[in-house]
């Protein structure tokens, strides 16, 4: 312990060194008092413990947290924005915005501008912002808390329930993982030529070597990762201009319509555009920047920066989706591709089974770039070749900037995975795991069936397109897990005391709530339309349980609404008056 004490205060002065900026937190910020807690809550607590599993003591916790933790400075009376201090604040949002450029993410953009065209960019911005709403709620509870949402979770509910919430955490987790893994290995086949086994291994290693800038401080880890969004977006853009769409096509994709060929790419872009597990990172992220819990006005200023933080973060991201939807669209999108039996399709650049696309009856075809090619289906592991058929002269540097800007996606959300992990790890069991036993761990579940996907796909490239949409479907259905929990610690003012959600806020999250959920519903019910009679036996108990699970999550919510719900009854009744007799 007194070797830890003297490893604290070196790494202490280190940091004082390396960021000189922001004034330091002489102690760790008070922490709202909430049902559960104890001395080991805190989600800055136990990070020096000894071999032997002793947790740390609170001197030892105090000291730790000074040296990890940025006092943010306060604004003057009547500030209503200060650049400086939002730079001070800035970085979480942009950790957090890596959920939305991850390989699934990209790969549902490409397939939504080469599928539908323009049509749905007014869905994906309706998504951004809908991920904007739930990140803020994620933001604002950490801040206010202290805690992060995995921590609250474990004060907030059962133990039973806390640890199914875990699971499912987990096991979305593991699905991320297993597309950064595919898509990094898509881009390094593209870029090199390797196999996509090889590929999926040396992204399952090198994870390490990324992991290794954190030890240099959450500064540098935030600025490596702001300059690995700005190279997707150069590359992305950089396509976009070398083929640029028609402005007024590309205006036209905000019109609130869609065409019927369209439904079903509509809401598999609802589940894939949020990550479950990026709830809970973003709630920890937060609480590096220390803030003065007695200070009501501390506490608005924080929520404040958070907010913008994360609305910048998530423009960028946006912008960068919307790029790389439009370059699709504009060189692979035609209608009567889309509008063929086991559509939409593609118009894929070559000859019908030359080894791009399938999946279509070999339709002939030419897009408006007038690209001749047959119907298809197309995804990543197309995404370069076609490119590099569609830019002409251009096509080698458009094929090799498409494949870098995937794996600058892959390898950065690879991280913030990681990190989401080994969060949710430690507020729900709290045991404290290495970052790098984390990362052993996660990425040891993920890389088998990664290899098994690659070498299964190196011979039918439409195989992992579908194992993708399968990934993008088990994210959706676990975003309740983290969408709900968020929405009632926030809505609860024993939890957020002055700063829980207004009446008119709760119902349009609860509203977004109910969306996710008759979207999963739908998502599972197509896949079971035309299955036999035991798949909708599965079906069936996959909705009871799944009903039955998310009720005892929100059932203090319900509890809560119905009440007010009767409340609200007598002062209606008295304002309408007596009612008239029945021979009036």
């Amino acid at each position: 312990a007194r070797s830890a004490s003297v490893l604290t205060r070196a790494s202490g002065l280190l940091d004082s060194l390396r960021y000189p900026l922001p004034r330091r937190a002489a102690s760790m910020p008070a922490v709202a008092e909430m049902p559960g807690a104890n001395s080991t809550d805190s989600p800055l607590s136990a990070d020096l413990v000894e071999e032997c599993g002793r947790p740390a003591s609170q001197e030892e916790n105090r000291s730790a947290a000074s040296a990890s933790v940025e006092m943010m400075p306060k604004d003057p009376p009547g500030t209503a924005f200060s650049c400086k201090t939002f730079l001070v604040y800035a970085g979480p949002g942009w950790l957090m915005s890596l959920a939305y450029l991850d390989p699934g993410n990209l790969e549902s953009d490409l397939q939504s501008g080469a599928y539908t065209g323009y049509s749905l960019i007014w869905v994906l911005f309706l998504c951004t912002l809908s991920g904007l709403v739930l990140q803020i709620l994620a933001a604002r509870l950490g801040t206010v808390t202290g805690r992060n949402l995995a921590q609250n979770c474990r004060a907030g509910y059962s133990r039973g329930t806390s640890l199914t919430i875990w699971i499912m955490t987990e096991i979305a987790i593991i699905g991320s993982d297993m597309q950064e893994v595919v898509g990094s290995a898509i881009a390094l086949k593209t870029l090199f030529g390797w196999p996509l086994w090889l590929g999926s291994l040396f992204t399952g290693l090198d994870t390490f070597t990324f992991m290794a800038i954190h030890y240099f401080g959450k500064r540098i880890l935030e600025l490596f990762i702001f300059a690995l969004v700005m190279m997707m977006m150069v590359c992305f853009f950089t396509n976009f201009t070398l083929s640029p769409p028609p402005l007024l096509d590309l205006l036209h994709g905000f019109d609130f319509s869609c065409p019927d060929y369209a439904a079903l790419q509509l809401v598999g872009t609802i589940g894939a555009v949020i990550m479950p597990h990026n709830i809970y990172l973003h709630s920890a992220l937060v609480q590096s920047r220390g803030i003065d819990r007695d200070d009501e006005v501390h506490m608005r200023q924080a929520n404040k920066y958070n907010m913008l933080d994360s609305a910048v973060a998530l423009l960028f991201s946006f912008l960068i989706n919307v790029a790389l939807l439009a370059s699709f669209a504009n060189g692979f999108f035609v209608e009567e591709c889309a509008r063929l039996d086991g559509g939409p399709l593609a118009c894929v650049p070559g000859a019908c089974g030359g080894g791009g696309g399938g999946g279509g009856d070999c339709r002939a075809c030419a897009s408006a770039e007038g690209l001749r090619g047959f119907c298809g289906e197309i995804g990543l592991d197309q995404g370069g070749d076609s490119l590099l058929l569609l830019l002409g002269k251009n096509g080698k540097l458009g094929e090799k900037l498409f494949a870098l800007g995937v794996l600058a996606a892959g390898q950065a959300s690879t991280m913030t995975g990681t990190f989401a992990g080994q969060y949710v790890m430690e507020g729900f069991l709290e045991w404290k795991v290495p970052i790098w036993l984390r990362t052993l761990i996660t990425r040891s579940i993920a890389l088998g069936p990664a290899v098994v996907v690659a070498l299964a796909t190196a011979d039918q490239p439409n195989l992992n397109n579908t194992v993708n949409q399968w990934l993008n479907i088990l994210q959706s259905v676990q975003l309740p897990f983290a969408l709900l929990p968020v929405l009632h610690f926030c809505s609860d003012t024993e939890f957020m005391g002055q700063f829980a959600l207004r009446r008119r806020w709760q119902a349009l999250c609860w509203g977004l709530a109910a969306t996710v959920i008759g979207v999963n519903v739908y998502l599972v019910l197509d896949r079971v339309v035309g299955s036999p009679w035991w798949a909708w036996a599965l079906a069936a108990v996959f909705f009871i349980a799944y009903g039955a699970f998310i009720s005892v999550i929100i059932r203090s919510d319900l509890k809560r609404m119905f009440v007010g719900a009767r409340a609200c009854l007598p002062s209606v009744r008295r304002a309408e008056g007596p009612a008239a007799p029945l021979n009036s």
